[in-house]
């Protein structure tokens, strides 16, 4: 059993808007760091705590993709019941089942505010970086911004070796915090100095970012997306099949990614903090919400 202490997510925030096919949900929240309230003979501590349910032991778990364990129903998680009801991180006190595969410990000294995505977002924004630098090590980047996962991706960019990182976005403020993280950022495409990147990014959360960062992709370059485009999305699949273009999508697999991205955040690396919107206690957590707003970090003192 955990107690959430600090909670927030971008897909909760399009739940609560009314921009997905999930309404109503009565157990929002898959994002949060808890503080163990029972574990066995295991001492209390913070944690945090993947969105996905997983075993830890069948072979997708061992293969890297706890998202798709075998041992449960398919995309089982916590906040949306796809998968069969397993709470929402926004509550009181949450059971996790295989806790010792799936908790994972804060770093002593980390501000829990500064990974309470890590159960997701920051994750996210981790691998949709990861994966194209594997494969064109220090190539540079072209991020199309929209939520937080842009940003972060942006100063994961720069931290894994990015020899440039260049944001668009037509937001001032999230512009302002990606050239915190060493972007050049711009409005439009049309402010870029060069059409193509091997590299891109689409965490607009809008389709015409989808296609902006396909069609900016170089030719046998590598485009990740987050988005998670509920109705059927056009991509450019001519100039996809003649630049010979890799796209790549779907959840984030967080165990695998955890120990890597904590430790860029106790490291100072990568610092989360500035990409939070808004601030609340978790009592006015109801209030807050109805506003929508961006990404608020919601705390609430451990006990």
């Amino acid at each position: 059993m955990v107690r959430p202490v600090t909670a927030t997510c971008d897909l909760d925030r399009a739940v609560i808007a009314g921009l997905t096919p999930f309404d109503p949900v009565p157990s929002l929240g898959h994002e949060c760091v808890a503080e163990i309230v029972e574990l066995g003979p295991d001492v209390p501590g913070l944690a945090v705590v993947p969105w996905h349910v997983s075993c830890g032991s069948c072979e997708n778990r061992r293969d890297g993709a706890p998202s798709r364990c075998a041992a449960v129903p398919r995309h089982a998680m916590f906040g949306l019941p796809l998968g069969g009801d397993w709470g929402g991180l926004f509550a009181d006190l949450v059971r996790v089942p295989w806790a010792a595969a799936n908790l994972v410990r804060v770093p002593a000294g980390v501000d829990p505010g500064a990974v309470a995505s890590a159960s997701d977002n920051l994750v996210d924004a981790y691998r949709s970086v990861l994966l194209g630098q594997r494969r064109l090590p220090g190539a540079p980047v072209l991020v199309f911004g929209g939520t937080s996962i842009g940003l972060w991706a942006c100063a994961f960019a720069g931290a894994l070796g990015g020899e440039r990182v260049v944001y668009v976005d037509g937001d001032e403020r999230r512009r302002r915090i990606a050239g915190g993280y060493g972007a050049d950022a711009a409005s439009t495409v049309e402010e870029l100095d060069r059409p193509e990147y091997p590299l891109t990014v689409d965490a607009a959360g809008h389709p015409k970012g989808l296609s902006s960062a396909l069609r900016a992709t170089a030719p046998g370059g590598y485009c990740h997306s987050v988005g998670i485009y509920f109705a059927d999305t056009r991509v450019p699949t001519g100039p996809m099949y003649l630049n010979a273009v890799t796209l790549t999508t779907g959840p984030p697999d967080v165990t695998p990614h955890l120990a890597d991205v904590l430790a860029l955040v106790s490291a100072g690396t990568v610092d989360p903090m500035p990409v939070f919107s808004d601030r609340c206690t978790f009592d006015a957590l109801p209030e807050v919400l109805r506003d929508v707003p961006e990404k608020p970090l919601v705390t609430r003192s451990p006990s």
